[in-house]
This record gives C-alpha cells, structure tokens and sequence, in this order.
C-alpha cells in the first residue's frame, strides 16, 4: 500500500484551478486520441489497473462512461450496486472502504448521501470518484466544460446561464464558475435557490455569479444555457416542483434571449414538456448529445490523474 495521500476526485472546489485547467485539457486531447489513449499520455499505474464502481442510485451515463473509459485505459471494471455490499447488513463504510482499497485501485461512488462519500473517502487509501451524491456532480460539469470549450472556446470570462432547481448539479456549476472563472447566472424560483453556504463561498472567492427569479434576466445575453431535470431522485414533492419550475422551462422563446450563438446543455436524462421542449433540446443549438458523449473523454482524464498523470 502507499504512504502517499491518495488523489480523491471529490468537489470541484476542493481542487485547484490549475489541477482542473490539466484534467480538462487532457479530456480534450484523448477525445482527439481516439479510443487507443498514447502511453505518454498515461500513468503506469493505470495498465490492468481495477476500478470498483458503486451505486446506491440508477446510472446509464456514469456507469458506461466510467466502465467504457477504464476499459479503453487498459484497466478493468467491477460494478456493484448497495445491494450486493454488507453495508445493507450492518458493515460500516469505514472498513468497507479499507477492504475494497486492498482490491482495487480506484472507487467511483454514486451515493444517496454526500456524508456517505466524505467517509468513504476518509478512510479509503485509493483514490475516491465522486459519481453524483445529493450534494454535487463534479463529473458531469467537467464534461459540461469540455464540451462548452469545443462549441466556444476557453469557457474564462464567457457567461453561463443555468434555469430550473438549485440542485447537486447546479452547486457543481457553481464552484466551476469561480475555478475556471466564468460568470454564471441562476434563474430560479426563491425557494429553490442553492445553499447561502455556497453563494458566501462564492462571495469570499471574489467569484461571478448572478441570483435572480427571472428566467429571462438570467438568459439574457449568455453564451450558454443550461437546465437540468425538475424532480431530482430522491425529492418527494414533485407536484410543487413542477409549479414552481414552469416559468423556467427552456422554450425557443427564452433560447431567443440569449446570445446569438448560444448553445444549450443538459445532462440527461431530460423530461421534454417539462424543463425543456422538443424544439429546443433538438434544435440547432443543443448540444446535449455531444456533452454526453464528453462523459467519456473527461471521466478518462479524470481516471488519468487520480491514478498519477
């Protein structure tokens, strides 16, 4: 076992600036490499190297994404869902994670709870992904960002604008904004709003970010828009979600008041009629296939660094 400190994957404001700037251009340049990754590009570590991968929630894009990216690093997968570990029986996380940290040489959790990943990661001694919790989706926004770069280049300094819920998604949006320093605008209903924890976060790194309950007033301008499902797994109240969040849909009307190259993400699954209309999520400017095809690239690189890029 090594003596080093393990590379945990956990929020993407507990990185650098730097270290994210690195994981996001080497996301682009495996996507250029094809799925024969160069060795150069790649720590030794990573030949035959396993990847344990958990869920406590239902995946399609983060369970293929990280057992195809693996696989084309020349590593190996094992998935498991709660089902299959004794923590259903009583065990507790702690020594779950030491065992699987002598089988393995990496974890990715998707997990009920964010507390449930802060333990794993306390006491495992592999690196720790984390694949979603109720808190945050660091992954999914590092895609968010390889795929924005691809469309409009060097996301620093261009203006974001996310419409809908003030979920775990969005917080990862948010510490994005100030690591890679762009603007992010929220439109969203006051009682959806994200945790003040975050907004005195972002006050205290000097970071941009606009609050607003005008879908319109957020969108106005932006270099992009991005929405994400009203009723997130796990939230109960999906009759008052849905009231609230119906001035937030993202409609060809709203898209209209965005800059005139605007490109629109969301990170699937969607609810079309919902959160956004066929017209948008199909049109010209979607590009919601391509940042889930990015999945892919970004959770490669961030494979590459955990285990020593």
């Amino acid at each position: 076992m090594s003596s080093t400190s393990p590379r945990h994957f956990i929020d993407i404001n507990l990185l650098t600036a730097a270290t994210l700037r690195s994981i996001v251009d080497t996301a682009h340049a495996m996507k250029r490499a094809g799925k024969r990754v160069p060795a150069k590009m790649l720590p030794n570590s990573i030949a035959d190297a396993i990847l344990v991968m958990i869920f406590e929630k239902p995946s399609t894009r983060t369970r293929v994404s990280f057992d195809v990216a693996m696989r084309q690093l020349g590593g190996q997968t094992i998935m498991l869902n709660d089902t299959d570990l004794q923590i259903g029986r009583g065990e507790s996380i702690a020594d779950t994670a030491r065992v699987l940290s002598r089988y393995v040489d990496a974890i990715m959790l998707r997990a009920n709870s964010h507390e449930t990943l802060i333990e794993f990661a306390r006491h495992a001694t592999v690196p720790l992904i984390n694949g979603l919790t109720d808190v945050s989706h660091p992954c999914q926004i590092m895609a968010d960002i390889v795929t924005f770069e691809e469309a409009k280049g060097p996301i620093a300094g261009h203006s974001i604008a996310w419409v809908g819920d003030g979920n775990n998604v969005a917080t990862s949006w948010i510490h994005a904004a100030v690591q890679f320093d762009f603007e992010l605008r929220f439109g969203c209903p006051d009682s959806l709003r994200p945790d003040p924890t975050i907004e005195k976060w972002v006050n205290q790194q000097k970071g941009r970010l606009l609050i607003t309950d005008d879908a319109a007033e957020a969108v106005r301008g932006a270099d992009c828009v991005v929405t994400d499902t009203w009723v997130s797994m796990g939230d109960k109240d999906e009759k008052r979600r849905k009231a609230l969040l119906q001035p937030y849909a993202v409609t060809e009307t709203l898209m209209q008041k965005a800059g005139k190259d605007a490109i629109f993400m969301h990170c699937l699954p969607a609810y079309r009629g919902n959160e956004v209309t066929d017209e948008v999520i199909e049109g010209p400017q979607s590009v919601v296939f391509d940042e889930a095809e990015n999945r892919l690239h970004a959770q490669k690189a961030i494979l590459a660094w955990c285990l020593g890029a």
